[in-house]
């Protein structure tokens, strides 16, 4: 037999509140086939001091950690964009030699 969940529900006709969402109450979920897919995946990651310091300031109130995430996720970007013009620069030199 399965327990009954202790978290209360929302009915279709409650209204949702700023302290709903601040609580984490209500957090959008990706389903695919009917599980929950996750966001983010857990790692161990061993950092200079220094940079965790760094980090930690510059993030305030913020949390550290995300602030890693964006820079890394930015960082990635960059890279796929400066791979692509390196391509693009490389295909107009060729054909500016073939003509």
């Amino acid at each position: 037999m399965k327990k009954k969940s202790t978290t209360p529900g929302f009915a279709e006709d409650t209204p949702i509140t700023q302290a709903d969402i601040d609580t984490g109450k209500l957090v959008h979920r990706q389903r695919v086939a009917g599980r929950v897919v996750q966001p983010k995946k857990r790692v161990t990651l061993y950092l200079d001091s220094a940079v965790v310091d760094r980090f930690k300031q510059m993030a305030g109130e913020r949390g550290y950690q995300t602030l890693i995430n964006e820079t890394l996720k930015a960082s990635t970007q960059y890279a796929d964009i400066a791979e692509t013009l390196r391509q693009v620069i490389r295909e107009e030199l060729k054909g500016r030699k073939a003509a």
